[in-house]
């Protein structure tokens, strides 16, 4: 019954990691050169692997005997099949190509349209992690019980967001600040839909946490595909984030009437 929270203090990982490591890559690329950055990477990942062999265990004992049958993958697939499952991968998805499609593609909005100098696209960077880490602790303590006010109050804001980003860009206190609200509301919204795909893939527990991650990755990589295209298609810098109140946009219109279908299931925890 806590698997939004305990997916919060999970993603909180990726947000610290966005708060430190993606400012750090772009002031090391600014200063050093695009390839200090990479060489910085290789050397991050040495620890890493180092932590995770030794984390797994060299041999899985068997499970008690009182514990519950296993179910077989097959079983677990099937769960796809669902379409509530479905409904809340889809949502999760295009909130969070929403978030990534303008992400991607901050800093030209921070250098050209608010006419500020490349050291404060590690700032824009930092304010929009540390905004994802108030989101979604916030929302880990609301998604499990109260999973329908989340999308009914932060999906709309969320949308607004961006319209407002979009509108202010060129103003370079209005962008920062929107900048942290909008990685707030991303990362709640966002963490709020995954929350539920693990909610809705209980009948698939080795998978569900798979389906949950699939949900996230199609989104974080098709947003910036989509975005990159309007750059391409001559819409300017600002082209990314208008696509990304676009896809809210797309994802409220899903959500919003099946706000009580996302949440019935989980009325009598509340």
């Amino acid at each position: 019954d806590q698997k939004g929270r305990a997916l919060a203090v999970l993603l909180s990982g990726t947000t610290v990691a966005t708060i430190v490591g993606v400012p750090g890559g772009a002031a090391l690329g600014t200063v050093l050169g695009w390839r200090a950055t990479f060489w910085a990477i290789a050397l991050l990942c040495l620890p890493a692997a180092v932590t995770v062999v030794k984390g797994i265990p060299a041999r899985v004992g068997r499970p008690p005997r009182d514990s519950p049958p296993r179910s077989s993958l097959r079983d677990e697939i099937a769960q796809l099949a669902m379409p509530r499952l479905l409904l809340v991968m889809l949502l999760g998805a295009l909130v969070n190509a929403a978030t990534f499609a303008t992400f991607t593609f901050l800093a030209p909005i921070v250098t050209d349209t608010a006419g500020l100098s490349q050291l404060w696209v590690p700032v824009a960077l930092v304010l929009f992690g540390v905004g994802s880490l108030a989101g979604i602790t916030v929302a880990g303590r609301l998604s499990d019980q109260r999973p329908g006010l989340v999308v009914a109050v932060g999906g709309p804001l969320l949308s607004l967001g961006w319209v407002a980003l979009a509108a202010l860009a060129t103003r370079p206190v209005a962008l920062l600040l929107l900048v942290f609200v909008q990685g707030a509301l991303s990362f709640a919204l966002g963490s709020t839909l995954i929350a539920r795909v693990l909610h809705e893939a209980a009948g698939a527990p080795t998978m569900g946490g798979s389906y949950a991650t699939a949900a996230l990755n199609i989104g974080a990589a098709g947003g910036p595909v989509v975005a990159a295209a309007t750059l391409e298609a001559g819409a300017g810098d600002l082209g990314p984030v208008w696509v990304s109140g676009l896809l809210v946009a797309a994802a409220l219109l899903i959500a919003l009437p099946l706000r009580r279908v996302i949440a019935l299931r989980f009325r009598g925890i509340r």
